[in-house]
């Protein structure tokens, strides 16, 4: 059964060209290592919550946008190895994120049988 990354991220607004070049060279490399979709979203009608919201959650600064974004991998055996395999792969290490890694909010996903 596919298995689901999901990710939240504040992302200076300014950066979005840079964010887009990090996201395609980083979607490139999750689909070399087994990824079968990718999809990247930049904020676009994301309102603040009186007592939580995604603003909130990845502690948006003036400036930023919230990013929302996906990897559907075929499963978690492969989602791990591509992981362990990406920490690893110089192209990754090379890379520096356009925003600040340490507010992105990230983590795994079962589907549910619906």
């Amino acid at each position: 059964m596919s298995y689901i990354d999901g990710f939240l991220a504040a992302v200076p607004t300014d950066k979005k060209d840079e964010y887009v070049a990090f996201a395609r060279i980083a979607n490139g490399i999750f689909r070399e290592l087994g990824a079968l979709e990718l999809v990247e979203c930049w904020g676009d009608d994301v309102p603040e919550g009186k007592v939580n919201s995604m603003h909130t959650a990845v502690l948006r600064e003036e400036g930023e946008t919230v990013v929302f974004s996906w990897i559907v991998w075929p499963s978690k055996a492969v989602r791990d190895a591509g992981h362990a395999k990406m920490a690893e792969d110089p192209r990754m290490q090379a890379m520096t994120m356009p925003f600040d890694g340490k507010r992105m909010i990230f983590g795994g996903f079962e589907l549910l049988p619906l």
